[in-house]
């Protein structure tokens, strides 16, 4: 049933799958629900004669991860249009191809929500479920999304890493870590790529996002994120699939 309290949802969804039904059914932020429904109506040239999504983007992965990715928020014409998060635009062809060559996906990219794309010991959730206008959600906006990633945290059993993706993302990780009621280093641990703090039983790592602002200039890197992928693996004690 649609809903607008993400807080209240979230505090009571018993497991991943409740909770991302949850997700996909909120109406909590108007700008950005108008501009996720929009985006589904107006569309681009090559994905016309498609459906979109045009609704908030679950996590997706492993039910077992002790790895959680945080992104930023859906792209309006990758998860906004696919319904998975990272699926079908540059950024995710990036995060995948990295992902599959650590040994932490079945294969190196994702079209399609129903392509059968398998992840091994990690989770990819975001800070902001709907697609923002110019990747740009308002504190607002975080702070009203923000119990869903609160809940996933709690629900994923065996996680030991948090890797945030962008200084949003790491933002959001260490407040939900905070309302989780583990102790946060203060000041609060500044982001960087390659960035690392314990907190409570967790690890928060960060990277650049891989978002083609990033990997197109050159700023990130597929050895500058492998390499985080690899220390990541380390500290949640995933070793490399034969």
């Amino acid at each position: 049933m649609p809903h607008a309290d993400p807080a209240g949802f979230a505090r009571v969804a018993a497991d991943l799958g409740s909770l991302d039904a949850a997700i996909a059914d909120c109406f909590a932020c108007p700008r950005l629900v108008a501009w996720r429904e929009e985006q589904a109506r107006v569309k681009v040239a090559r994905f016309r004669d498609e459906t979109y999504w045009a609704r908030p983007v679950p996590g997706f992965g492993d039910p077992d991860a002790s790895i959680l990715v945080v992104g930023l928020a859906p792209a309006a014409h990758g998860g906004n249009r696919t319904g998975r998060v990272f699926t079908g635009d540059a950024s995710g062809d990036f995060l995948w191809r990295s992902l599959h060559a650590a040994g932490l996906a079945d294969r190196p990219e994702s079209r399609r929500a129903d392509d059968g794309l398998t992840l091994h010991g990690v989770r990819v959730a975001a800070a902001v479920r709907c697609a923002p206008p110019a990747n740009k959600p308002t504190p607002w906006e975080q702070a009203t999304c923000r119990p869903y990633l609160a809940r996933e945290i709690e629900l994923l059993p065996r996680l030991r890493v948090l890797l945030a993706l962008g200084s949003i993302g790491w933002a959001a990780a260490l407040r939900c870590l905070a309302e989780l009621g583990h102790e946060v280093p203060r000041p609060a641990p500044a982001f960087g790529h390659g960035a690392e703090v314990r907190v409570g039983p967790y690890v928060l790592l960060g990277s650049y996002h891989v978002s083609q602002q990033n990997t197109f200039t050159g700023k990130l890197t597929r050895p500058m994120f492998e390499s985080v992928l690899e220390r990541a693996k380390a500290l949640g004690g995933i070793q490399r699939r034969p």
